[in-house]
């Protein structure tokens, strides 16, 4: 059955901090859809057809639904959780409530809820930790394929440095991880990542596990961590002594790749961004998370003019939204600090198709081409009174995007869809 989504229609076929031929829109667009793909884009006058079902958002903008490429499952609640920073905050909240993940029932709950947020934030794609348990990993990848929502997921594996009820063993986080590819890598929408959780709660012998699965599952993306705070660099350089640099032990294992997402990469040495350059690895800007956490400022502009490719993220529970709204407008505040900036198309651009290409799968989500599955987050820039006011006072699509960017939240998000089907208000 084929649907037409009508409305203003926005989407990227460049990066706007590199060219000005960037975008596409359409003030009285529409986005033709069949079986949760897209079939065309174009104006409404050229798709419209008398037997064809319409759903009409004019006058928001309709855009490819939000990518975020770095969030933590089992911590929906623990954000804002007061007063600590990254390694005492991992001890103090994170691992206790990590621990209730393999209790009867929870991460089902849990995925389902979770879910529901981040479609109500208009987010239609995550690349997400859960916790030690494959229960944890099942229970999201369960929720999601039901929905036929793409996720890229897996069971974090750590073996030291934290409590008993979230450790495994080097062996334990191979055959899971092994196991819970087999099952859901490529099933629907559901993607693995290999997601060794850090260096500090990994032991050399758990690495080198993680490096035979990267080996074994070369088309599985890998998540973790890397130079977030200062405290937790010193930490995990006295553990692994031999290292050059913190980069240097992933470098070992033989991780670093176009598919090795790490996460925050704040305070990097010349070697480790060369190095990240040099093998396509990814780093992934968490501002909320940097900011509540008091870990440091990200250098887009220094690790984009030395060829990283750059994802930005939520980061919750360290993190303090769900919306990439919001991200957004830490993210701009972040790089006012650093003396850079962050054009409001270019940040649109960064969370929809920007962050599928950090993903590598700019084909199928994040861009409105044909053939793309019919993820879409529609927006209205006059839904709060203050915004409202604000929005009096648009003279182009850029500030309309901007006052988005920077007073949006939950609340702009008129309707989410995900392949084709619409997710707002589910829960």
């Amino acid at each position: 059955m084929q649907q037409l989504i009508r409305g203003r229609v926005l989407d990227f076929h460049a990066d706007p901090a590199e060219t000005g031929d960037n975008h596409r829109f359409l003030e009285d667009g529409a986005i033709l859809i069949e079986d949760g793909r897209i079939l065309a884009v174009d104006d409404h006058a050229r798709l419209a057809r008398p037997d064809l079902p319409e759903i009409d958002h004019r006058p928001h903008l309709i855009l490819p639904g939000f990518i975020d490429t770095h969030i933590h499952f089992p911590q929906a609640q623990v954000v804002a959780s007061w007063g600590a920073q990254l390694l005492d905050w991992l001890n103090t909240y994170t691992f206790p409530e990590e621990g209730r993940f393999n209790q009867q029932g929870h991460a089902s709950a849990m995925a389902d809820a979770f879910l529901n947020l981040l479609t109500d934030h208009g987010t239609t794609t995550a690349v997400a930790f859960c916790s030690v348990h494959p229960e944890s990993v099942e229970a999201l990848f369960s929720a999601a394929h039901a929905r036929n929502m793409a996720m890229i997921a897996g069971k974090v594996m750590m073996d030291r440095n934290a409590p008993p009820q979230v450790l495994d063993t080097p062996q334990q986080g191979y055959d899971g991880s092994k196991a819970l590819i087999a099952r859901w890598h490529g099933k629907g929408r559901q993607r693995y990542a290999i997601t060794p959780r850090f260096a500090i709660t990994s032991s050399p012998e758990q690495m080198a596990a993680t490096g035979q699965l990267a080996r074994e599952h070369p088309d599985c993306h890998i998540q973790t961590h890397l130079s977030e705070n200062l405290d937790e660099i010193a930490f995990t350089l006295s553990l692994y002594p031999q290292a050059r640099d913190y980069l240097d032990i992933y470098e070992t294992h033989g991780l670093l790749s176009e598919k090795l997402l790490l996460g925050h990469a704040i305070h990097l040495r010349d070697r480790e961004i060369a190095r990240m350059a040099e093998t396509g690895s990814r780093a992934v800007f968490c501002p909320t998370s940097n900011l509540f956490l008091g870990s440091g400022l990200f250098d887009e502009a220094g690790l984009r003019a030395a060829g990283i490719t750059c994802g930005i993220a939520t980061d919750i529970g360290g993190g303090t939204s769900y919306s990439m709204l919001q991200t957004l407008n830490e993210g701009y505040k972040i790089l006012q600090l650093r003396g850079q900036k962050l054009d409001p198309l270019a940040a649109f651009h960064w969370v929809t198709r920007g962050n599928a290409m950090a993903l590598g799968m700019a084909d199928r989500i994040g861009t409105l081409q044909p053939g793309s599955d019919a993820d879409l987050v529609v927006l209205d820039v006059r839904a709060t009174p203050a915004m409202a006011l604000r929005a009096e006072r648009i003279r182009s699509l850029a500030e309309e995007l901007f006052i988005l960017q920077i007073m949006g939240d939950d609340r702009a998000v008129a309707q989410t869809y995900v392949a084709g089907a619409p997710m707002k208000g589910r829960g």
